[in-house]
């Protein structure tokens, strides 16, 4: 059901919200499970699907049959993209070239080398806390100490230039004693995405939550 195009002249696109959002869930209808589901809708209700190369009929054996080869294919040239793309990410990964987000202190230049920052207050506030960590030795002594001098941090979020400057936190802390760029050193690969159904993770973490308690008791 499209509701937000109601009362709008179907000659053309402009304007046409709903349609626009309708036309993007189709095109991104490119595993087999979407676009059999899409098939299914659009038999039902005696619906047209066209592409370059003709318009079919999903209630039409004939049809569906070429609609479904055509999902499969879909599928299969995403998946072939996504391995060459992976590949090409790991290969530049692995001779260290790959450009990672850099914590605050350290920018890219035309070379796309990481140098300081030129902001000699922020490279200040950096170097004081890898001061106090070597004097001190833990890093929520690092904390209190910048907290009792009134020291600020600078803080970049992720994907942004902009530079702020925030109290001493015990997170800011520890990811500047513990950020590997800051060692000029290149990491990748610490960690992976998994795909899972919550219910099931939901039940494994309940589970390892039931036996702890048991052990306790």
């Amino acid at each position: 059901m499209i509701d937000a195009d109601l009362g709008r002249s179907g000659a053309q696109t402009a304007g046409r919200n709903g349609f626009k959002e309708l036309v993007a869930d189709v095109g991104l209808a490119r595993n087999n499970a979407d676009w059999y589901q899409l098939l299914d809708l659009c038999a039902i209700t005696d619906t047209l699907i066209a592409d370059a190369d003709g318009v079919y009929h999903p209630a039409d054996f004939n049809d569906r049959l070429v609609l479904g080869l055509k999902g499969t294919m879909s599928e299969a040239e995403l998946h072939l993209i996504r391995s060459r793309l992976t590949a090409g990410f790991k290969h530049k990964a692995a001779k260290g070239a790959l450009r990672q987000g850099l914590p605050v202190g350290l920018d890219y230049d035309e070379d796309d080398k990481v140098v300081l920052c030129a902001d000699e207050a922020v490279r200040e506030a950096i170097t004081t806390v890898f001061r106090r960590f070597d004097e001190l030795g833990s890093a929520r002594q690092v904390l209190i100490r910048l907290r009792e001098d009134g020291v600020l941090l600078p803080r970049r979020r992720n994907g942004s230039k902009r530079i702020f400057w925030a109290q001493a936190t015990y997170p800011a802390v520890h990811d500047l004693l513990t950020n590997q760029a800051y060692a000029g050193a290149f990491v990748f690969g610490r960690t992976r995405t998994e795909k899972g159904r919550p219910r099931e993770r939901d039940r494994a973490f309940s589970g390892s939550a039931g036996a702890a308690r048991n052990g306790r008791s």
